[in-house]
């Protein structure tokens, strides 16, 4: 009997340390669903944190200029279009309407534009931090505050920077990628789109 119970308990404490690495999926119950983000989403209680659209290139080129797109690595067309699917995208889940908050980078401004969900308000603290790390604590701590001040209770859209949206939340978002997180906490909600 007690060799029975020993092996039941090996069995389990693999069974635990495996769940731990991740080996083992947690239980489809316990991961919200596409619905249940776009009804977060919907009612106010978490907020989008989309990467712009399909630029093509890394970073800007030497000497560009907030402010002046000519000197920024911009939108492709395919990246356009993209940022159209997105507002459908959202439509269609029934946010017609959302706060927007955009990075004044032409490529982030132009998705929030493009998507066509409501006027488009620049918002220091989601602009680029690439090439600026010494700076990413306080500009994180400060894209928190900017989230904790969105007014409550209705959708909200922030468009940003991949090393924006890994800074706030650890995840590398694809172009055009939707990540989740709760109002209040910020925690990961979950992902949308690509």
């Amino acid at each position: 009997m007690a060799g029975g119970g020993e092996g039941v308990m090996r069995y389990f404490r693999l069974g635990v340390v495996l769940w731990m690495l991740g080996l083992v999926p947690v239980a489809a119950q316990d991961r919200p669903t596409e619905e249940m983000l776009w009804q977060a989403l919907r009612e106010g209680r978490a907020v989008a944190l989309i990467r712009h659209a399909t630029a093509p290139g890394t970073g800007d080129p030497a000497g560009f200029r907030i402010g002046d797109c000519a000197t920024q690595r911009n939108l492709s067309e395919t990246g356009r279009a993209e940022a159209r699917q997105l507002g459908i995208l959202f439509r269609v889940n029934g946010i017609a309407a959302a706060t927007m908050r955009s990075s004044a980078w032409c490529r982030c401004h132009d998705t929030a534009v493009l998507m066509e969900l409501g006027p488009v308000v620049t918002e220091p603290a989601l602009n680029s931090l690439f090439g600026a790390r010494p700076e990413e604590a306080a500009r994180t701590a400060e894209l928190r505050q900017v989230i904790a001040g969105l007014p409550p209770g209705l959708p909200a859209v922030l468009v940003s920077h991949q090393t924006n949206i890994a800074a706030l939340t650890g995840i590398y978002a694809a172009s055009g990628g939707i990540v989740v997180v709760e109002r209040g906490s910020l925690a990961v909600l979950g992902r949308l789109g690509t």
